[in-house]
């Protein structure tokens, strides 16, 4: 439920509702507004004590929320949340541009690709270290060496890095490298990795799975922010379907169905979405155009030769006059993608 503060109520006040909430055994998550302060309460609603905390001082009403996600809910949050990456930020109107090549494979393309993208507009490096593969016998990933290169080279074009992590062990390996931690669409159900990552100090990119409706993939939110973690921005990747000419069915309305129910930001991949490249400067453009917060897409400066999910990925020529695209259509929509300020 919710406790919308009187917006007279002194700190103190304040202190008191919250010390309440969990003396009576549940658990506060306190958003404060321009004019308002909302507590949120988390516990079961069954107990008799509910019915006190229109009794405690500061207290102005008390709303039932009846999604089962709460702290991901418009109810909970009404403005749209922003995610900061390093100094990016992601949503409130400022759009993030997540690329590089699926995998680190080395040093030598990790770098080329980065400095292309860098150069087009990007402002979010990505590479997988640890790669899950539907091929046990496909290649993995390169681990902390791959993690090693990423983090040297996102610092060297000054942008944050995100990369995925599989296992709860992993969670401070890959933090003490990475920026953001990136939950794919395998994992986005795997309840363990989903807590690890909420009590972790950094930023979640939370894919859709395969299977998953928009209100699971709100669910898994709540076990990230149910930990603690306000960090989270989704992603709208596809799902399966009976259609076999893309990689799965990218599901547009994805983006307005989740900024109608919740305040995270949420951005399309349309890289793992469709699978082709002659499709994808389509989907990002329809993304920013149906709300999107920002597209995720890789690059690869030669897919013949990458070691993950080349056919999929976009010349560093294609990714120059797609940033083009989408930069005078997020001015049309009333956004843009975050820049750092001119030196």
């Amino acid at each position: 439920m919710i406790l919308v503060i009187r917006p007279d109520a002194t700190l103190e006040q304040i202190d008191h509702v919250i010390e309440t909430v969990r003396e009576l055994g549940f658990t506060p998550h306190v958003s404060r507004g321009e004019s308002r302060t909302i507590v949120g309460v988390i516990g079961d609603e069954a107990k008799p004590q509910v019915e006190n905390f229109s009794a405690i001082p500061g207290v102005e009403q008390v709303h039932r929320i009846l999604k089962p996600f709460k702290l991901a809910s418009r109810e909970f949050h009404k403005p749209d949340s922003a995610v900061y990456v390093g100094k990016v930020k992601i949503g409130a109107g400022s759009l993030a541009m997540i690329a590089g090549p699926c995998a680190v494979e080395n040093y030598e393309v990790m770098d080329t690709v980065a400095k292309y993208v860098k150069a087009g507009g990007a402002n979010i490096l990505r590479g997988g270290a640890f790669k899950p593969r539907t091929s046990p016998y496909a290649f993995q990933g390169m681990g902390e060496d791959g993690l090693k290169i990423l983090k040297d080279v996102g610092q060297k074009y000054d942008m944050p890095v995100v990369t995925e992590v599989m296992d709860p062990r992993q969670v401070d390996l890959v933090c003490r490298y990475t920026d953001m931690l990136q939950i794919g669409a395998r994992n986005m159900q795997n309840f363990d990795l989903l807590k690890e990552c909420g009590k972790a100090n950094k930023p979640v990119l939370l894919k859709r799975g395969m299977s998953a409706t928009v209100k699971d993939l709100l669910m898994s939110a709540e076990y990230i922010l149910a930990e603690g973690n306000k960090d989270v921005v989704l992603v709208e990747r596809g799902v399966r379907s009976f259609e076999d000419s893309t990689r799965n069915m990218l599901d547009m309305s994805a983006v307005p169905n989740v900024k109608g129910q919740s305040h995270l930001p949420i951005i399309v991949d349309p890289s793992h979405a469709t699978g082709r490249p002659d499709l994808i400067p389509a989907m990002c453009r329809a993304s920013v155009a149906a709300g999107a917060d920002g597209v995720h897409v890789e690059v690869h400066n030669c897919p013949e030769k990458a070691m993950s999910d080349g056919p999929q990925a976009l010349l560093p020529h294609q990714f120059l006059d797609l940033m083009g695209d989408l930069r005078r259509l997020a001015t049309a929509m009333g956004c843009e993608f975050w820049a750092p300020p001119e030196k």
